[in-house]
């Protein structure tokens, strides 16, 4: 095993909140919420996939996680607990490991939010890091074998010192060596066979990859050929990978991106700077759970990440439909020049480079289409035609790694 992997995250510190419902806040109330506008035929549900609190390695109570998600505008959240790797376990013991999903479920009563169970199987790379959402039993996701513990004292016995003195003795670094002996493609499989979503987390973080970029290795071959892998995290955190993009593209993943947050979440990406949460889109039939699992698996889905959306072809243009639009076209008085005013309702702050020859009066080729606001351009028009096209490269979206959709209005 790696041992990054296994010690991938180890915090010192974490504040306990007192458990109970989320504030009464209201998303509408806060400055940080995320607005997308529905699509023609389905509506766009707000989500994070990947996210974690005190049950596992992260510092906040699950019903923070709730509040938080809330501020952010979120229609959908998973706290999604490593089931192997437990450092708080005795500060907060916890055998059921649907435990998270019950305090954040609780928090969200009578919340204009939806959350769903979901954990992470933890493992060495290959395969690494996998979330399974839309699960029934965490606890089935994960198999301690006493029987092995001569196994995992071999196991142990051959890791360097400075890992054995520091780890050795807590309560939890035994179990973490047992549960990582059960092998993870049984642990997809009981996750399938609740109806689950899964999807391969951060494959380019150092600690699942040495060489710093996404690689398909033959047990993720399995694991897609068996229908086991459903996604892959193109965006974690602060970090997006080309890599992990076109193997989405090469073997049919929905695309996913996450926050992965363990502090706060106004720690990791607070307002200033233009910063925002990483949000997977999921365009849903319907604003519930069963219709937002379907929409998943079908491949439904686009990334919001640092100002750039990120999406397949398919859903690219109907959400560029969604957000652009013209808002009025008009000459202005007495002259040949067209003032055209484009109106943006989402949160994207969009790039837009002019690709034909026409010119505009008031503006360079690349415009900036503030979010949820308007722009207006001038188009010198020496023979005034009867229609108009407007045609351009949105340069802060992505259907492919460094392949840009083009929009035409």
């Amino acid at each position: 095993m790696k041992l990054a992997i296994i010690f991938y995250s180890i915090f010192i510190s974490f504040n306990l909140f007192a458990h109970g419902p989320a504030s009464s806040i209201s998303g509408s109330d806060s400055e940080r919420k995320i607005i997308f506008p529905d699509l023609e035929d389905r509506i766009t549900i707000i989500s994070d996939l990947h996210t974690h609190s005190v049950f596992s390695d992260g510092h906040v109570w699950p019903n923070i996680r709730v509040e938080e998600a809330i501020r952010d505008g979120l229609d959908l959240i998973a706290v999604t607990e490593h089931l192997e790797y437990q450092p708080h376990i005795d500060d907060i013991p916890h055998p059921d490991r649907n435990k998270s999903f019950i305090e954040a479920k609780a928090a969200a009563k009578k919340k204009d939010i939806i959350v769903i169970n979901g954990s992470e199987i933890t493992r060495e790379n290959p395969p690494g890091h996998i979330n399974a959402v839309f699960i029934n039993d965490a606890n089935k996701l994960m198999s301690i074998d006493y029987e092995k513990t001569q196994e995992a004292n071999n196991y142990i016995a051959d890791l360097p010192e400075d890992i054995k003195e520091t780890y050795q003795d807590e309560s939890w670094f035994m179990d973490l060596i047992l549960a990582n002996l059960w092998p993870p493609i049984e642990a997809l499989k009981e996750a399938k066979k609740q109806g689950g979503f899964t999807f391969w987390n951060h494959p380019a973080s150092p600690d699942q990859s040495n060489k710093g970029i996404s690689i398909l290795s033959d047990l993720h071959r399995e694991m897609i050929s068996l229908d086991l892998l459903d996604g892959i995290e193109v965006v974690n955190g602060n970090w997006y990978s080309e890599e992990a993009f076109e193997i989405a593209l090469e073997h049919d993943l929905t695309l996913i991106g996450t926050s992965d947050v363990h502090d706060l979440i106004e720690w990791d990406y607070p307002l200033k700077d233009n910063q925002h949460r990483p949000v997977t889109l999921i365009f849903s039939k319907e604003r519930t759970a069963e219709s937002i699992r379907v929409a998943l698996s079908e491949d439904r889905t686009a990334i919001w990440w640092k100002n750039t959306v990120i999406a397949k072809p398919r859903n690219m243009q109907p959400l560029l439909k969604a957000a652009i639009s013209i808002l009025s076209a008009d000459y202005l008085e007495e002259t040949s020049v067209m003032e055209v005013i484009l109106k943006n309702k989402s949160d994207v702050g969009f790039q837009l480079k002019n690709i034909l020859k026409q010119t505009f009066q008031n503006a360079e080729n690349i415009i900036f289409l503030p979010p949820q606001g308007e722009i207006s351009i001038q188009i010198n028009d020496y023979n005034k035609k009867s229609k108009h096209y407007l045609k351009f490269e949105v340069l802060n979206a992505l259907t492919a790694p460094r392949e840009n959709p083009i929009i035409v209005l």
